[in-house]
């Protein structure tokens, strides 16, 4: 069967909802999580960070590849990746419910449970995710069409983006009645029921076309062996570790950033002088329940990274124009260059300057926005560069690799901002930091941000998929597998 054929409207759509569903939690687990188990679910700091680490590498790191292997041995009549995002769906909106619900049970009851309940979390997501990103790499070979579905997708992951770091916090505080076990436990469980529905669209609304002639021959010493002999893979492995570093390293750190560094009554006087307090006040007086948070540094916090995720919605609709003229290696590489050069300049912006921090952040955002869809677009040309070059395709396990660069940068960069604190001298006693702190949090969200940015620049100069070979690959397999 032609593996180009063009895809309609509706199959992106269909299959941009997937990613839509499971980020309603991965963006929740990211930003979340912590402030769950240590302030909702009453957790010690120390024991909730032992729950997610070891959870996360087992559920994760080591899964990852496993899952991958599994994957691409899977052959159904629906194809190798659509079935897995149809099983897992139930099982994991059954488990997402189940995580964060919180037992009447004694302490160590409550920790077996949470380590229970978040291996099964996170183990799901990697069994459903994993497949569902596999999927880009195999509903066409066309590699324009690919850039368009990943901007398709990459719009609703900033969807979902937006709703858990601007909207779930006073969602919760709604629903809950002020009692946010209670709020996280609702909200949950219509994230729960929506993932279901948003799947299973998925999988009626898509459709595997790639099929390489020798993809179900290939043992598993040959895919690792052709993974240690691929280089834009090893380069893509170390680019995606060190892009979520830098997205767990700056995102775990603006909450403390404005917390503590930037100016307090510059802060209330921005948000009055914009209409955000009128806004918040008007919408109480229609809606009694409502509840927002108190704290000025919450709601300037909310505001800013919901700029940032319009501006990176806006910068998606540049990507699929840009990478198709310009090729995805060199549209990525300056985009990111330029959106790390504006995360540089917050070194430079004093604590007053609350517009200059948020227009720096609409210019990150925007730039930044074009390389997202990118990223994932080239992971999969990664995968037809192996079958082309090796003339067996491995999807899920080249996709499995980039799902263990991504937790493992989250876990490297999340490890960063407590290593960088603690360093700094940042004491969570006090209501105010030592200048120290207060400068380490200034220097996390701009120079060693910048540097985690810069370094994927630097290794994709050694990355050897550029437009003219883009089309030399896909004219190739074209013709093999027709």
């Amino acid at each position: 069967m032609s593996a180009n054929n063009k895809i309609s409207v509706v199959e992106k759509i269909g299959y941009s909802l997937g990613d839509l569903a499971a980020n309603l939690v991965f963006q929740t687990l990211v930003t979340f999580i912590a402030y769950y188990y240590t302030d909702v679910y009453k957790l010690e700091a120390t024991t909730a960070q032992w729950v997610i680490g070891t959870c996360g590498i087992i559920g994760g790191v080591i899964f990852s590849p496993i899952m991958g292997i599994i994957a691409d041995r899977t052959n159904t009549r629906w194809g190798k990746y659509r079935p897995w995002i149809l099983i897992t769906a139930i099982p994991f909106a059954v488990v997402i419910f189940l995580a964060f619900t919180t037992p009447n049970f004694s302490y160590n009851g409550k920790v077996i449970y949470a380590f229970i309940t978040y291996l099964l979390l996170v183990s799901l997501y990697t069994a459903n995710n994993l497949p569902y990103s596999s999927l880009s790499g195999v509903i066409t070979g066309d590699m324009k069409e690919r850039n368009s579905i990943s901007s398709y997708r990459f719009v609703a992951v900033m969807i979902a983006q937006f709703i858990i770091q601007v909207l779930l916090r006073p969602l919760v505080l709604v629903v809950g009645d002020g009692n946010e076990a209670v709020g996280f436990e609702k909200i949950m469980m219509v994230f729960a029921i929506v993932s279901v529905v948003l799947f299973i669209i998925t999988f009626f609304t898509t459709k595997e076309r790639v099929v390489s002639q020798n993809d179900i021959k290939s043992s598993i010493k040959d895919d690792i062996s052709d993974l240690l002999k691929n280089r834009p893979w090893i380069i893509m492995l170390f680019v995606t570790i060190f892009i979520f570093v830098t997205l767990a390293l700056k995102g775990g750190t603006y909450v403390y950033y404005f917390k503590y560094y930037v100016d307090n009554e510059q802060m209330a006087i921005f948000l009055n002088d914009i209409g955000f307090i009128s806004l918040i006040e008007w919408i109480q007086g229609a809606w009694p329940n409502f509840r927002w948070p108190d704290e000025v540094d919450a709601s300037a916090f909310g505001l800013f990274n919901g700029s940032g995720i319009i501006m990176m919605i806006v910068g998606i609709q540049f990507s699929k124009p840009l990478a198709d003229k310009f090729g995805k290696r060199n549209v990525f590489t300056v985009f990111l260059f330029i959106s790390a050069l504006f995360l540089l300049a917050f070194v430079a912006i004093p604590p007053k300057s609350i517009v200059i921090m948020f227009v720096f952040q609409i210019l990150h955002g925007l730039s930044y926005g074009v390389t997202i869809p990118v990223l994932w677009a080239m992971i999969a040309d990664v995968a037809d560069y192996s079958e082309w070059k090796n003339r067996r395709r491995a999807t899920a396990i080249i996709f499995s690799a980039m799902i263990l660069g991504l937790k493992g940068g989250l876990t490297i960069g999340g490890t960063l901002v407590v290593s960088f604190l603690s360093a700094y001298g940042y004491n969570s006693t006090l209501t105010v930091q030592p200048e120290s702190a207060v400068f380490g949090m200034k220097m996390m969200v701009s120079v060693f941000s910048f540097i985690a940015f810069l370094i994927p620049c630097i290794l994709l100069f050694f990355y050897e998929i550029n437009k003219t070979m883009e089309s030399q690959i896909e004219k190739e397999l074209k013709e093999r597998r027709n």
